[in-house]
C-alpha cells in the first residue's frame, strides 16, 4: 500500500495507539421548505459501516484537536460513494474507540455514486444528524437531469435532495433562484 494511500485505521493507528472502529459516511437530513427536490436513487441506500479509505498528499493527525487534516488531491472513498476536494477535515472522538463525527471539505469538492454526481465550493458530512450539505455553487446531476442553486442538502438513506437557490453566494447565477433541467421522455 502506497504512503499516501492509507485506510483512516491505519493512518490513526500510526500517530497514536487507538482502537478504531467501522465509520459511518451516510446522511439523513431536515429539509428545506420551499426549496427543489429531486430524488438522488444513486445515492440513496447508502452502506454507512464500509471502511472508509482516503488518498491525499498530505495528512496531518492534530490528536489534541481531535482530527485529520487531509490537504491536495483529496480522494474519500467509502463502498461507491467517493467525495473528492482540496482539503478536508476530518473531527473525530475518542471515548475508547474512534469516531468520526464530521468531514468539511473545501475546494471543487464532488461527490459521486453511480450516475449522480452532486458538487459545490463547500461541503460538510455531519455523521451524528446523518446529513451532507453543500454550499456554493451547487449542482446535482443526474442522468441528464440538473438542479442548480446555492445550496443543496443530501439525504443518502431516502435519496431525497433539496436544492435552495437563496442560501449561499454564487447561486444560480446570483438571482436567489434554483435553476435546472428534467429531460423528457421520448415516446417513439
Amino acid at each position: 500500500m502506497s504512503r499516501t494511500r492509507m485506510t483512516t485505521l491505519e493512518t490513526i493507528r500510526s500517530a497514536r495507539p487507538l482502537r478504531w472502529s467501522a465509520i459511518g459516511f451516510a446522511t439523513s437530513a431536515a429539509l428545506i421548505a420551499g426549496a427543489q427536490h429531486l430524488a438522488a436513487q444513486g445515492i440513496a441506500g447508502h452502506d454507512s459501516k464500509a471502511p472508509v479509505n482516503y488518498a491525499a498528499d498530505r495528512i496531518e493527525v492534530q490528536d489534541k484537536a481531535k482530527r485529520v487534516v487531509l490537504s491536495g488531491n483529496v480522494d474519500i472513498n467509502q463502498s461507491d460513494l467517493r467525495m473528492q476536494a482540496a482539503r478536508t477535515t476530518v473531527a473525530y472522538t475518542n471515548a475508547g474507540e474512534i469516531q468520526i463525527e464530521r468531514i468539511d471539505a473545501t475546494g471543487g469538492v464532488q461527490v459521486n455514486r453511480g450516475g449522480e454526481s452532486a458538487r459545490g465550493d463547500v461541503a460538510v458530512y455531519d455523521f451524528n444528524r446523518n446529513v451532507i450539505t453543500m454550499t456554493g455553487n451547487v449542482a446535482l446531476r443526474r442522468n441528464g437531469d440538473t438542479l442548480n442553486g446555492g445550496r443543496l442538502v443530501i439525504d443518502l438513506d431516502s435519496g431525497l435532495s433539496s436544492v435552495d437557490g437563496r442560501s449561499g453566494a454564487g447561486s444560480a447565477g446570483g438571482n436567489g433562484r434554483v435553476t435546472g433541467t428534467f429531460n423528457v421522455r421520448n415516446k417513439n
